[in-house]
């Protein structure tokens, strides 16, 4: 099978995109705001199957931006994973949800 018949038979790759913004009024110095980053990648990393990654704000005490990936071929899943995702973070008892975007490419 030739390279060009290969890449005619393959699934699409999809990759799914979630950037989450929070906020954490009680921190009082980068070590706290550690600490809560470090809860969410923790819970992430037993829970989904996504990466995440502090992606904005790190020197800023009271604002989390979080970056989430997933790779796949069902978009319907990657959306349904990540919205998952986003929902356990609007509930998350050390801070508070103010957005998130999503885009799959």
């Amino acid at each position: 099978m030739s390279f060009e018949a290969t890449l005619a038979s393959r699934t699409v790759l999809r990759v799914g995109i979630l950037q989450v913004e929070l906020d954490i009024p009680w921190a009082r110095s980068l070590k706290d705001k550690r600490s809560v980053v470090k809860s969410i990648r923790d819970k992430t990393r037993r829970n989904f199957n996504v990466s995440i990654a502090e992606v904005e704000d790190q020197d800023t005490i009271t604002s989390i931006v979080i970056g989430v990936a997933m790779a796949g071929s069902d978009v319907k899943y990657i959306l349904g994973a990540l919205e998952k995702f986003k929902e356990s973070l609007s509930d998350w008892p050390d801070a508070r949800f103010v957005d998130a975007q999503v885009e799959v490419i």
